[in-house]
């Protein structure tokens, strides 16, 4: 199994979704009883860490914060110490130069938060992110990096999701080969604006079209799928004619493991005690598996085996109501039934031999949700 060991709390960013969301929130009821104060670095032995993971053979970790390179001699520890299929990280890119070429090498994927060009990068995330993120990206491929490097979009109401990702795949500075995004929806109470969101998600659905469309031609002029993770993964089921559980693994094959040794299904849900799986010092993760799937009204959807119910903590807390989650869900249907619209050309290319099923093959449970 995936699990996401969280290193830190703490971060060295303010990111207008993230840190400015929250602070807004506070004072908002949660439908939930939370842990009111988790601690901001581990608190847990880290010999209790690698006896727990032992008992996995299959483990794959993913380091995630906060900021986890504000913890590096954890994350060196773990990689010294803890036999795992994988490293992973989720980072922000602005001290991952300090981390030594030898550890950097064992890395297998990167993810990094990066929003599109200059501009968009440093207005959600601060003025001169871009650049330094750039320049170590750039960095830690002369110090031998050699594993996926995946850009991982925040997409908000400022972003044009067709421009900003061509932009990524296509730039000069540092042209990424994998990209992911992820809704800025669900996560907080107030931030749900009603015309807002429905104009916004309108002008997004125009821009998936675009996208798909972008990702077709270049396919039929190219020969080449591009990684673009919200495509490839639900084309990769559709010519499968596989169904899937929650994409993103939370729950059933993925789980988190908090800064206090407690396990929730996914790094979003920590503290949230009523989803507490279990803890690192008493549970066998072999007895994680399988354990929490979503709920209402993602059970009644037609489209739940392709979608696979997207977030397991948007489900459970729904801040955006009813109306809020039925607009987020439109633009899953609106996803899927534009790359289901999409599956005779794909399968005209590969019988032809433009393409190979085998182009649309990516790593499961690696950080990127598919479902936006």
């Amino acid at each position: 199994m995936h699990y996401y060991v969280t290193l830190t709390l703490n971060c060295n960013q303010k990111c207008r979704y993230c840190y400015e969301k929250c602070v807004d929130d506070i004072g908002e009821p949660f439908p939930f009883d939370v842990e009111e104060f988790l601690p901001t670095t581990i608190q847990y032995p880290l010999n209790l860490l690698a006896q727990f993971l032992e008992k996995d053979p299959e483990s794959t970790v993913i380091f995630y914060g906060g900021e986890p390179t504000l913890a590096m001699n954890e994350m060196r520890w773990i990689m010294d110490n803890v036999h795992a299929e994988a490293f992973l990280i989720q980072t922000n890119g602005l001290l991952i130069d300090r981390l030594e070429p030898g550890y950097l090498t064992r890395l297998n994927t990167i993810l990094v938060s990066v929003d599109g060009d200059q501009y968009l990068t440093d207005y959600y995330r601060g003025q001169g992110t871009f650049k330094k993120v750039v320049q170590n990206l750039k960095l830690i491929r002369e110090r031998g990096f050699r594993g996926e490097l995946i850009a991982r979009m925040t997409v908000g109401a400022e972003t044009r999701l067709d421009e900003a990702v061509r932009w990524l795949l296509n730039n000069d500075e540092f042209p990424f080969q994998s990209v992911h995004w992820q809704l800025d929806a669900q996560f907080w109470r107030r931030d749900y604006k009603p015309r807002i969101i429905q104009e916004w998600f309108r002008r997004y659905n125009e821009e998936v079209s675009r996208l798909v469309r972008y990702w077709l031609t270049e396919m039929e002029r190219n020969s080449k799928v591009l990684r673009l993770y919200p495509f490839i993964g639900v084309m990769e089921s559709l010519l499968r004619n596989d169904s899937t559980r929650l994409r993103c693994g939370a729950g059933w094959t993925e789980f988190n493991i908090q800064t206090d040794g407690n396990i929730t299904p996914c790094p979003v849900m920590a503290g949230m005690k009523t989803f507490y799986q279990g803890n690192i010092g008493r549970t066998d993760p072999r007895q994680l598996r399988d354990s929490v799937s979503p709920g209402e009204p993602c059970t009644q959807c037609t489209i739940l085996q392709i979608c696979g119910g997207r977030c397991l903590y948007a489900n459970a807390t729904k801040l955006w109501g009813a109306e809020g989650y039925s607009l987020v869900c439109q633009t899953v249907v609106h996803l899927i039934e534009t790359l289901s619209g999409s599956l005779p050309r794909v399968r005209k290319l590969i019988d032809e031999g433009v393409l190979a099923a085998c182009d649309f093959d990516y790593v499961k449970y690696n950080s990127c949700e598919i479902i936006p």
